[in-house]
Protein backbone atom coordinates (compact mmCIF):
# COMPACT_ATOMS: atom_id res chain seq x y z
CA UNK A 1 0.00 0.00 0.00
CA UNK A 2 1.43 3.53 -1.05
CA UNK A 3 2.85 5.58 2.51
CA UNK A 4 0.68 8.70 3.45
CA UNK A 5 3.77 10.71 1.77
CA UNK A 6 3.29 9.41 -1.52
CA UNK A 7 -0.65 9.12 -1.37
CA UNK A 8 -0.36 13.02 -0.39
CA UNK A 9 2.00 13.70 -3.33
CA UNK A 10 -0.36 12.47 -5.80
CA UNK A 11 -3.50 13.94 -4.60
CA UNK A 12 -1.40 17.26 -4.81
CA UNK A 13 -0.73 16.42 -8.31
CA UNK A 14 -4.03 15.32 -9.63
CA UNK A 15 -5.25 18.56 -7.68
CA UNK A 16 -2.82 20.66 -9.86
CA UNK A 17 -4.02 19.32 -13.03
CA UNK A 18 -7.80 19.51 -12.56
CA UNK A 19 -6.85 22.99 -11.82
CA UNK A 20 -4.29 23.52 -15.06
CA UNK A 21 -1.91 24.18 -12.69
CA UNK A 22 1.80 22.64 -13.35
CA UNK A 23 4.37 21.79 -10.67
CA UNK A 24 7.39 24.21 -10.03
CA UNK A 25 9.71 21.88 -11.26
CA UNK A 26 13.36 23.12 -12.43
CA UNK A 27 13.25 25.98 -10.00
CA UNK A 28 15.63 27.81 -8.27
CA UNK A 29 16.13 31.20 -6.23
CA UNK A 30 18.56 33.78 -5.34
CA UNK A 31 18.52 36.75 -3.25
CA UNK A 32 15.02 37.30 -4.26
CA UNK A 33 14.42 36.15 -7.94
CA UNK A 34 12.86 32.75 -8.50
CA UNK A 35 13.83 31.41 -11.92
CA UNK A 36 11.83 28.60 -14.03
CA UNK A 37 13.29 27.24 -16.94
CA UNK A 38 11.08 27.39 -20.05
CA UNK A 39 11.69 23.63 -21.92
CA UNK A 40 13.14 23.49 -24.88
CA UNK A 41 11.80 21.93 -27.89
CA UNK A 42 9.99 23.75 -31.11
CA UNK A 43 12.65 26.58 -32.21
CA UNK A 44 9.23 29.14 -32.82
CA UNK A 45 7.49 28.47 -30.42
CA UNK A 46 7.87 27.39 -26.16
CA UNK A 47 5.58 27.82 -23.22
CA UNK A 48 5.30 27.36 -19.72
CA UNK A 49 2.28 25.73 -18.37
CA UNK A 50 0.25 27.61 -15.37
CA UNK A 51 1.65 27.45 -12.32
CA UNK A 52 1.91 28.38 -8.73
CA UNK A 53 4.55 29.50 -7.71
CA UNK A 54 6.91 31.44 -5.06
CA UNK A 55 5.45 35.20 -3.96
CA UNK A 56 6.43 37.44 -6.88
CA UNK A 57 5.79 41.81 -7.54
CA UNK A 58 7.67 41.53 -10.91
CA UNK A 59 7.76 39.21 -14.01
CA UNK A 60 10.19 38.85 -17.58
CA UNK A 61 11.88 36.24 -19.52
CA UNK A 62 15.73 35.77 -19.87
CA UNK A 63 17.95 33.61 -22.18
CA UNK A 64 21.32 32.22 -22.15
CA UNK A 65 22.53 34.30 -25.39
CA UNK A 66 23.26 38.13 -23.99
CA UNK A 67 23.76 39.36 -27.69
CA UNK A 68 20.82 37.35 -29.16
CA UNK A 69 17.49 38.92 -29.92
CA UNK A 70 14.19 37.82 -29.17
CA UNK A 71 12.68 37.24 -32.42
CA UNK A 72 9.04 37.03 -31.09
CA UNK A 73 6.81 38.03 -28.53
CA UNK A 74 6.88 36.68 -24.98
CA UNK A 75 3.19 36.94 -23.28
CA UNK A 76 2.99 36.27 -19.77
CA UNK A 77 -0.19 35.94 -17.31
CA UNK A 78 0.18 36.26 -13.57
CA UNK A 79 -2.44 34.95 -11.04
CA UNK A 80 -3.26 37.74 -7.72
CA UNK A 81 -2.25 36.50 -4.51
CA UNK A 82 -5.12 38.82 -2.80
CA UNK A 83 -8.23 37.52 -5.33
CA UNK A 84 -6.42 34.34 -6.91
CA UNK A 85 -7.82 35.80 -10.44
CA UNK A 86 -5.37 35.08 -13.18
CA UNK A 87 -5.14 38.62 -15.41
CA UNK A 88 -5.08 38.81 -18.90
CA UNK A 89 -2.46 38.16 -21.30
CA UNK A 90 0.56 40.92 -21.39
CA UNK A 91 3.22 41.39 -24.18
CA UNK A 92 6.62 41.98 -22.24
CA UNK A 93 8.90 44.74 -24.18
CA UNK A 94 12.13 43.20 -25.50
CA UNK A 95 14.06 46.62 -27.07
CA UNK A 96 16.85 45.26 -24.31
CA UNK A 97 20.56 44.57 -25.11
CA UNK A 98 23.31 44.43 -23.43
CA UNK A 99 25.80 46.92 -22.64
CA UNK A 100 28.60 47.23 -25.14
CA UNK A 101 31.53 47.47 -22.86
CA UNK A 102 32.06 47.92 -18.81
CA UNK A 103 32.18 45.11 -16.29
CA UNK A 104 28.42 44.90 -17.35
CA UNK A 105 29.34 43.12 -20.70
CA UNK A 106 32.25 41.11 -18.55
CA UNK A 107 30.27 39.19 -16.22
CA UNK A 108 29.92 35.38 -15.85
CA UNK A 109 26.30 34.99 -16.34
CA UNK A 110 25.47 37.52 -18.55
CA UNK A 111 22.14 36.57 -20.12
CA UNK A 112 19.95 38.67 -22.66
CA UNK A 113 16.29 39.42 -21.31
CA UNK A 114 13.12 41.40 -21.72
CA UNK A 115 12.16 44.23 -19.75
CA UNK A 116 10.50 43.15 -16.44
CA UNK A 117 7.26 43.70 -15.85
CA UNK A 118 5.29 44.80 -12.56
CA UNK A 119 2.66 42.62 -11.79
CA UNK A 120 1.96 43.38 -8.25
CA UNK A 121 1.60 40.45 -5.24
CA UNK A 122 1.55 37.25 -7.61
CA UNK A 123 2.03 33.37 -7.27
CA UNK A 124 1.19 31.73 -10.20
CA UNK A 125 2.84 32.67 -13.84
CA UNK A 126 2.07 31.19 -17.31
CA UNK A 127 4.12 31.94 -20.34
CA UNK A 128 4.25 31.83 -23.90
CA UNK A 129 7.00 32.95 -26.11
CA UNK A 130 6.66 32.97 -30.54
CA UNK A 131 8.53 34.21 -33.06
CA UNK A 132 11.17 33.45 -35.62
CA UNK A 133 13.70 31.03 -34.44
CA UNK A 134 13.82 31.57 -30.60
CA UNK A 135 16.94 31.62 -28.69
CA UNK A 136 18.20 28.93 -26.76
CA UNK A 137 18.03 28.69 -22.58
CA UNK A 138 14.96 30.36 -21.87
CA UNK A 139 14.12 31.08 -18.34
CA UNK A 140 11.24 33.17 -15.99
CA UNK A 141 12.50 35.36 -13.98
CA UNK A 142 9.99 35.74 -11.03
CA UNK A 143 11.29 38.66 -8.52
CA UNK A 144 10.56 39.41 -5.33
CA UNK A 145 11.87 43.01 -4.22
CA UNK A 146 10.07 42.68 -0.49
CA UNK A 147 10.67 38.94 0.37
CA UNK A 148 12.73 39.13 3.70
CA UNK A 149 13.93 42.41 3.34
CA UNK A 150 13.97 44.89 6.05
CA UNK A 151 12.29 48.42 6.30
CA UNK A 152 14.08 50.47 4.44
CA UNK A 153 15.16 54.23 5.89
CA UNK A 154 13.74 57.36 4.27
CA UNK A 155 16.44 59.25 3.57
CA UNK A 156 17.18 61.30 0.09
CA UNK A 157 20.18 62.99 -1.51
CA UNK A 158 19.23 66.78 0.04
CA UNK A 159 20.32 69.46 -2.57
CA UNK A 160 23.86 70.77 -1.39
CA UNK A 161 24.74 67.27 0.32
CA UNK A 162 27.93 66.33 -0.80
CA UNK A 163 28.18 62.07 -2.43
CA UNK A 164 30.53 60.39 0.41
CA UNK A 165 33.96 58.83 -1.44
CA UNK A 166 35.71 60.84 -3.74
CA UNK A 167 36.11 59.84 -7.54
CA UNK A 168 38.95 57.94 -8.67
CA UNK A 169 41.39 59.10 -11.02
CA UNK A 170 40.72 60.39 -14.57
CA UNK A 171 37.04 61.32 -13.26
CA UNK A 172 36.34 64.42 -15.35
CA UNK A 173 34.92 66.80 -12.96
CA UNK A 174 32.56 69.64 -13.65
CA UNK A 175 33.50 72.07 -16.02
CA UNK A 176 35.49 75.04 -14.31
CA UNK A 177 33.77 77.94 -14.54
CA UNK A 178 30.75 77.24 -16.31
CA UNK A 179 29.04 76.10 -13.20
CA UNK A 180 25.04 74.77 -13.54
CA UNK A 181 22.60 77.54 -12.67
CA UNK A 182 19.74 74.50 -12.43
CA UNK A 183 19.50 73.58 -9.20
CA UNK A 184 20.04 69.76 -7.53
CA UNK A 185 17.45 67.91 -7.44
CA UNK A 186 16.38 65.79 -4.46
CA UNK A 187 17.17 61.92 -4.76
CA UNK A 188 15.89 59.45 -2.65
CA UNK A 189 18.98 57.42 -2.10
CA UNK A 190 19.98 53.76 -2.97
CA UNK A 191 19.35 52.85 0.97
CA UNK A 192 16.52 54.65 1.10
CA UNK A 193 15.06 52.13 -1.75
CA UNK A 194 16.61 48.99 -0.38
CA UNK A 195 19.93 48.18 -2.83
CA UNK A 196 21.42 45.43 -1.58
CA UNK A 197 25.07 46.29 -1.91
CA UNK A 198 26.49 43.20 -1.45
CA UNK A 199 25.20 41.99 -4.59
CA UNK A 200 27.06 44.63 -6.40
CA UNK A 201 30.98 42.96 -7.27
CA UNK A 202 32.40 45.67 -8.69
CA UNK A 203 33.58 48.91 -7.90
CA UNK A 204 31.49 51.86 -10.69
CA UNK A 205 33.47 52.90 -14.32
CA UNK A 206 33.88 56.25 -14.91
CA UNK A 207 34.01 57.67 -18.16
CA UNK A 208 35.22 61.21 -20.01
CA UNK A 209 31.74 63.24 -18.54
CA UNK A 210 28.22 63.73 -19.13
CA UNK A 211 27.57 64.76 -22.83
CA UNK A 212 23.52 63.91 -23.35
CA UNK A 213 20.69 62.32 -21.17
CA UNK A 214 19.20 59.74 -22.34
CA UNK A 215 15.24 59.42 -21.79
CA UNK A 216 13.66 55.94 -20.77
CA UNK A 217 10.61 54.28 -19.29
CA UNK A 218 10.55 50.83 -17.52
CA UNK A 219 7.92 49.99 -20.36
CA UNK A 220 6.07 47.94 -17.12
CA UNK A 221 2.60 48.92 -15.90
CA UNK A 222 0.88 52.14 -14.99
CA UNK A 223 -1.16 50.62 -12.37
CA UNK A 224 0.87 50.77 -9.43
CA UNK A 225 1.19 53.14 -6.16
CA UNK A 226 3.69 55.85 -5.70
CA UNK A 227 3.67 53.97 -2.47
CA UNK A 228 5.12 51.33 -4.33
CA UNK A 229 7.47 52.80 -6.21
CA UNK A 230 10.53 51.97 -4.15
CA UNK A 231 9.40 48.29 -4.54
CA UNK A 232 9.74 48.64 -8.47
CA UNK A 233 12.86 50.64 -8.36
CA UNK A 234 14.46 47.45 -5.88
CA UNK A 235 13.07 45.31 -8.51
CA UNK A 236 14.34 46.39 -11.95
CA UNK A 237 17.76 46.57 -9.55
CA UNK A 238 17.57 43.04 -8.71
CA UNK A 239 16.35 41.74 -12.04
CA UNK A 240 19.40 43.54 -13.65
CA UNK A 241 21.99 42.04 -11.54
CA UNK A 242 20.84 38.38 -10.59
CA UNK A 243 18.81 37.90 -14.07
CA UNK A 244 20.71 40.22 -16.79
CA UNK A 245 23.68 39.33 -14.76
CA UNK A 246 24.85 43.24 -14.55
CA UNK A 247 26.80 44.92 -12.14
CA UNK A 248 24.52 47.41 -11.08
CA UNK A 249 20.93 48.62 -11.63
CA UNK A 250 21.60 49.76 -15.69
CA UNK A 251 19.70 53.29 -15.45
CA UNK A 252 21.09 56.68 -13.61
CA UNK A 253 18.06 58.12 -12.18
CA UNK A 254 14.57 56.89 -12.29
CA UNK A 255 11.33 59.06 -11.45
CA UNK A 256 7.87 57.71 -10.61
CA UNK A 257 4.52 59.14 -11.74
CA UNK A 258 4.79 61.28 -8.86
CA UNK A 259 7.52 63.15 -10.20
CA UNK A 260 9.65 61.05 -7.15
CA UNK A 261 13.46 61.06 -8.49
CA UNK A 262 15.67 57.73 -7.65
CA UNK A 263 19.22 57.44 -7.12
CA UNK A 264 20.25 54.63 -9.69
CA UNK A 265 23.46 53.22 -10.54
CA UNK A 266 26.28 53.94 -7.83
CA UNK A 267 29.13 56.01 -8.18
CA UNK A 268 27.79 59.27 -7.21
CA UNK A 269 24.50 60.91 -9.06
CA UNK A 270 27.18 63.93 -9.87
CA UNK A 271 29.71 62.00 -11.46
CA UNK A 272 30.05 60.41 -15.07
CA UNK A 273 29.08 56.80 -13.86
CA UNK A 274 29.06 54.16 -17.15
CA UNK A 275 25.81 52.51 -16.98
CA UNK A 276 23.89 50.15 -19.05
CA UNK A 277 20.72 51.60 -20.85
CA UNK A 278 21.13 52.74 -24.40
CA UNK A 279 23.40 50.50 -26.43
CA UNK A 280 26.07 51.86 -28.55
CA UNK A 281 25.97 55.29 -25.94
CA UNK A 282 26.46 54.50 -22.53
CA UNK A 283 30.04 56.17 -22.78
CA UNK A 284 29.84 59.78 -21.93
CA UNK A 285 25.80 60.03 -21.08
CA UNK A 286 23.77 59.83 -18.83
CA UNK A 287 19.95 58.55 -18.32
CA UNK A 288 16.71 58.69 -16.81
CA UNK A 289 13.60 56.16 -16.90
CA UNK A 290 10.15 56.75 -16.01
CA UNK A 291 8.31 53.99 -13.92
CA UNK A 292 5.65 52.89 -16.34
CA UNK A 293 4.97 52.29 -19.76
CA UNK A 294 4.35 55.50 -22.04
CA UNK A 295 3.17 54.14 -25.32
CA UNK A 296 0.01 53.64 -23.62
CA UNK A 297 -0.45 56.38 -20.60
CA UNK A 298 0.02 60.04 -20.93
CA UNK A 299 2.89 61.39 -18.71
CA UNK A 300 1.79 64.34 -16.52
CA UNK A 301 3.38 67.74 -15.01
CA UNK A 302 5.48 66.73 -12.43
CA UNK A 303 6.78 63.66 -14.62
CA UNK A 304 8.13 66.38 -16.86
CA UNK A 305 9.38 68.37 -14.32
CA UNK A 306 11.25 65.88 -12.35
CA UNK A 307 12.95 64.61 -15.87
CA UNK A 308 13.97 68.11 -16.73
CA UNK A 309 15.59 69.13 -13.45
CA UNK A 310 17.80 65.95 -13.46
CA UNK A 311 19.00 66.74 -16.94
CA UNK A 312 19.43 70.35 -16.40
CA UNK A 313 21.66 69.96 -13.00
CA UNK A 314 23.41 66.67 -14.84
CA UNK A 315 24.46 68.35 -18.04
CA UNK A 316 24.64 71.65 -16.29
CA UNK A 317 27.67 70.55 -14.67
CA UNK A 318 29.72 70.27 -17.26
CA UNK A 319 28.55 72.99 -19.08
CA UNK A 320 26.31 72.36 -21.67
CA UNK A 321 22.91 73.43 -22.62
CA UNK A 322 19.88 71.53 -22.21
CA UNK A 323 18.44 72.67 -25.47
CA UNK A 324 21.44 72.15 -27.64
CA UNK A 325 22.82 69.21 -29.38
CA UNK A 326 26.03 67.34 -29.63
CA UNK A 327 27.63 64.71 -31.94
CA UNK A 328 28.75 61.40 -30.09
CA UNK A 329 30.18 58.17 -31.79
CA UNK A 330 28.63 54.72 -31.46
CA UNK A 331 30.34 52.14 -29.56
CA UNK A 332 28.39 49.19 -31.30
CA UNK A 333 26.45 47.83 -34.52
CA UNK A 334 23.18 48.56 -32.65
CA UNK A 335 21.05 47.79 -35.35
CA UNK A 336 20.30 51.26 -35.45
CA UNK A 337 24.26 52.75 -36.42
CA UNK A 338 27.27 51.33 -37.38
CA UNK A 339 30.29 51.12 -34.85
CA UNK A 340 32.34 54.37 -34.87
CA UNK A 341 29.55 56.07 -36.95
CA UNK A 342 29.01 59.61 -35.96
CA UNK A 343 25.71 60.94 -34.81
CA UNK A 344 23.66 64.43 -34.33
CA UNK A 345 21.56 64.49 -31.02
CA UNK A 346 19.75 66.41 -28.86
CA UNK A 347 21.71 66.49 -25.14
CA UNK A 348 18.11 65.14 -23.91
CA UNK A 349 17.18 62.61 -26.07
CA UNK A 350 14.89 59.40 -26.24
CA UNK A 351 16.40 55.70 -26.00
CA UNK A 352 14.55 55.24 -29.36
CA UNK A 353 17.22 58.37 -30.59
CA UNK A 354 19.84 55.90 -30.22
CA UNK A 355 19.17 52.37 -30.45
CA UNK A 356 16.09 50.28 -32.38
CA UNK A 357 13.80 50.57 -29.67
CA UNK A 358 10.07 52.33 -29.10
CA UNK A 359 11.28 53.17 -25.70
CA UNK A 360 10.41 56.10 -24.02
CA UNK A 361 7.00 55.13 -25.31
CA UNK A 362 5.39 57.66 -27.56
CA UNK A 363 3.54 60.01 -25.63
CA UNK A 364 6.81 60.36 -22.93
CA UNK A 365 8.95 61.02 -26.32
CA UNK A 366 6.15 63.30 -27.64
CA UNK A 367 7.04 65.31 -24.53
CA UNK A 368 10.56 65.56 -24.94
CA UNK A 369 10.22 69.19 -26.77
CA UNK A 370 8.73 70.65 -23.33
CA UNK A 371 11.31 69.01 -21.02
CA UNK A 372 14.02 70.61 -23.19
CA UNK A 373 12.47 74.03 -22.81
CA UNK A 374 11.68 73.25 -19.02
CA UNK A 375 15.44 72.21 -18.48
CA UNK A 376 16.69 75.01 -20.56
CA UNK A 377 14.61 77.48 -18.09
CA UNK A 378 16.08 75.35 -15.12
CA UNK A 379 19.63 75.83 -16.43
CA UNK A 380 19.82 79.61 -17.87
CA UNK A 381 17.67 80.97 -14.74
CA UNK A 382 19.55 83.82 -13.13
CA UNK A 383 20.27 83.12 -9.53
CA UNK A 384 18.52 85.65 -7.38
CA UNK A 385 20.38 88.60 -5.68
CA UNK A 386 20.32 88.21 -1.68
CA UNK A 387 18.03 91.06 -0.91
CA UNK A 388 19.79 94.47 0.89
CA UNK A 389 18.17 95.88 3.93
CA UNK A 390 17.00 99.78 2.59
CA UNK A 391 18.98 102.94 3.73
CA UNK A 392 17.17 104.51 6.74
CA UNK A 393 15.88 107.43 5.49
CA UNK A 394 17.37 110.78 7.88
CA UNK A 395 15.52 111.74 10.52
CA UNK A 396 13.52 114.67 10.56
CA UNK A 397 15.13 117.78 12.52
CA UNK A 398 13.49 118.50 15.90
CA UNK A 399 10.98 121.05 15.47
CA UNK A 400 12.44 124.21 17.93
CA UNK A 401 10.58 125.54 20.21
CA UNK A 402 10.26 129.65 19.80
CA UNK A 403 12.79 131.41 21.65
CA UNK A 404 10.90 134.70 21.77
CA UNK A 405 12.92 136.62 24.51
CA UNK A 406 16.40 135.39 22.61
CA UNK A 407 15.48 136.30 19.20
CA UNK A 408 13.82 139.76 20.09
CA UNK A 409 17.35 140.66 22.43
CA UNK A 410 19.31 139.54 19.29
CA UNK A 411 17.43 142.13 16.74
CA UNK A 412 17.90 144.69 19.64
CA UNK A 413 13.80 145.28 20.14
CA UNK A 414 13.31 144.09 22.95
CA UNK A 415 12.93 147.35 25.17
CA UNK A 416 10.55 148.33 22.33
CA UNK A 417 8.37 146.06 23.05
CA UNK A 418 8.69 146.13 26.41
CA UNK A 419 7.69 149.79 26.76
Amino acid sequence: MPSPLLRTAVATALALGALGLAQPARASSSDGVYTVRVPDGDPHKRSLAPRTTEPFSMVGVTWADPDAALDGTAYVRTRSRASGEWSAWRALDADVRMPESGPDRDHTGVRGGTQPLWTGPSDGVQVRVSGGRLPQGLRVELVDPDGGSEAVQTSVVEPGVPEPGAPEPGVAEPAPGAPSLAGRPTVTARSAWGADESLVKDPPTYTTGTQAMFVHHTAGTNDYTCAQSASIVRGVFLYHVQSNGWNDIGYHFLVDKCGTVFEGRAGGIDKPVLGAHTYGFNTATSSVSVLGDYSTAATNAAVRASVAKVAAWKLGLYGHDPAGTVVLTSGADNGKYQAGQKVTLNRISGHRDGSPTECPGQNLYNDLPEIRALAAKAGTLVAPQPATEPEPEPAPEPALEPDWEGDLAELGIEGVLAR
